[in-house]
């Protein structure tokens, strides 16, 4: 039954130490709030699981919660190398870092394998790459109906994942408009779900745009109310990226003591995401205000 939690309440009861996490958001509602109260509530060995490992794998790497990481491309988008990642698979610090890579078709099959109960997911975009000889889960099969070899991977399932959407209803029936990644497939693929909205909503307003609802409460575990939850990655409509951010962070985590003294400073010196809002102040929360760009509206009509 779908719970309204805070984040500490969230965490503290779904995220365990050893635990597989993944945290989905295709650039757009990527949960750094959930990422910082995991580093926060000092979890431990965990296995990290996401498309495009953002600037919040790198915090979580550098504060020491990971052992492994699953993904597809990793790097500080549009910017550079992630650095606390490098510093863990290159010298092991704060810990020795796993590596299982995939391309993003890879990691999409393998959510969808996972989410519909599949054995394994086929693709042909690993023909001629070096993937299959640094990751040994990437196998090949005969094709049944051509006989021609093709790629497979296996079904993913991550102990929690974690989204980040516009809104939900208190039951957890969750709108998400936008770019997308494979928010959906990780949900119905994971073994438990927590969603974190911009906005807690009437059932009506979820009612009134059913193709808006892409995650359905039935399979969601928590509901967290987060606002600004997303930052400095965007929710579209709510607040745009914070691109000044991701620049400074490039500068900021080529460092280790310097990584270590903004995650004393906004992560471990605040008490949740309230607080570090007040510390991130008013000016930039305006400074990430959206325009107006209003959707049409469609008219479901009524069952008589």
């Amino acid at each position: 039954m779908t719970e309204l939690l805070s984040m500490a309440e969230a965490v503290a009861r779904y995220v365990e130490d050893g635990m597989s996490v993944a945290i989905e958001g295709f650039t757009a509602f990527i949960c750094f709030a959930a990422g910082h109260e995991i580093i926060r509530q000092r979890r431990r060995d965990l296995t990290l699981i996401r498309m495009t490992p953002d600037l919040i794998y790198d915090q979580m790497i550098a504060a020491g919660v990971a052992r492994k990481l699953v993904f597809s491309y990793l790097g500080n988008p549009g910017v550079g190398a992630l650095h606390a990642v490098r510093r863990a698979v290159e010298q092991g610090l704060p810990a020795p870092l796993e590596l299982e890579e995939y391309s993003h078709f890879g990691m999409v099959a393998r959510y969808v394998a996972g989410a519909t109960g599949l054995p394994f997911y086929p693709l042909h975009s690993y023909v001629g790459t070096d993937l299959p000889r640094v990751n040994e889960r990437i196998q090949f099969v005969t094709d049944p109906y051509g006989g021609k070899p093709v790629a497979v991977v296996p079904p993913l399932h991550p102990d929690v994942a974690i989204i980040h959407a516009q809104r939900a209803d208190p039951q957890g029936n969750t709108h998400l408009w936008g770019l997308l990644g494979a928010q959906k497939e990780a949900a119905f693929a994971a073994r438990r779900r927590i969603v974190v909205v911009e906005e807690i909503v009437e059932e009506a307003v979820i009612r009134a745009d059913p193709n808006r609802t892409l995650i359905p409460g039935l399979i969601v575990d928590a509901v967290v109310h987060e606002p600004y939850g997303a930052h400095p990655s965007y929710v579209q409509g709510y607040y745009d990226r914070d691109n000044p951010f991701y620049l400074a962070w490039d500068q900021i985590s080529r460092d280790a003591s310097q990584t270590q003294t903004w995650l004393d400073e906004w992560v471990y010196g605040v008490p949740d995401r309230a607080a570090y809002l007040a510390k991130l102040g008013d000016a930039t929360l305006k400074r990430l205000q959206p325009g107006s760009a209003p959707s049409g509206s469609v008219n479901y009509g009524e069952y008589r």
